[in-house]
């Protein structure tokens, strides 16, 4: 069953954007490719059931079983050594992105405490957009009850727009609560 997000973005967002960023082929109309959700374990990483649990979270949030990511080199200052582990990575494409899209839009991002939106100043040289979220109880998947520790996780949109304008209009269209620059 194909998202209902998708079908919106094909049938109307595409023409919206292709009227705002005065374009004529549709195919030059930006888009999302992936979303990458990335959860940071630090000194956690060495004690196998807190990352057993980290995984257990990330899987039910992303719908998909995450990555354990390592460390690539060791520092003394940060007490890591490479091979061990840093934490869990999932990379969504396709139906399951727009289902997430949805999720964190209309559910997740409301239930934020003094949630006043998104900064709109999150888009990086190559016009993909990232954000971090400081609790990762806020999607209604994790059982608030049997989290041991509540983890921040951060949160990259790759698109392929070509300039920073072009993502912001489809941050907007897909109705992402983006704040104005100060």
């Amino acid at each position: 069953m194909t998202p209902r997000l998708k079908i919106t973005y094909e049938k109307e967002i595409i023409s919206k954007l292709m009227s705002k960023l005065s374009l004529k082929n549709k195919h030059e109309v930006p888009r999302i490719v992936k979303i990458i959700l990335n959860m940071g374990l630090g000194e956690d990483g060495a004690d196998g059931k807190k990352l057993k649990a980290c995984a257990d979270d990330m899987a039910l949030i992303a719908g998909q079983k995450p990555i354990v990511t390592k460390f690539k080199k060791s520092i003394s200052n940060f007490k890591t050594r490479k091979g061990s582990n840093a934490g869990v990575k999932v990379t969504l494409r396709s139906s399951k992105m727009y289902e997430f899209i949805d999720r964190l839009v209309n559910i997740a991002l409301p239930r934020i405490k003094d949630f006043r939106g998104l900064s709109s100043t999150g888009i990086d040289k190559s016009n993909n957009y990232s954000f971090g979220i400081k609790e990762h109880i806020i999607f209604p998947e994790v059982n608030f009850d049997k989290v041991d520790k509540i983890r921040g996780m951060d949160i990259t949109i790759v698109t392929t727009s070509l300039n920073q304008k072009g993502t912001l209009e489809l941050l907007k269209e897909f109705n992402f609560p983006l704040t104005s620059k100060k």
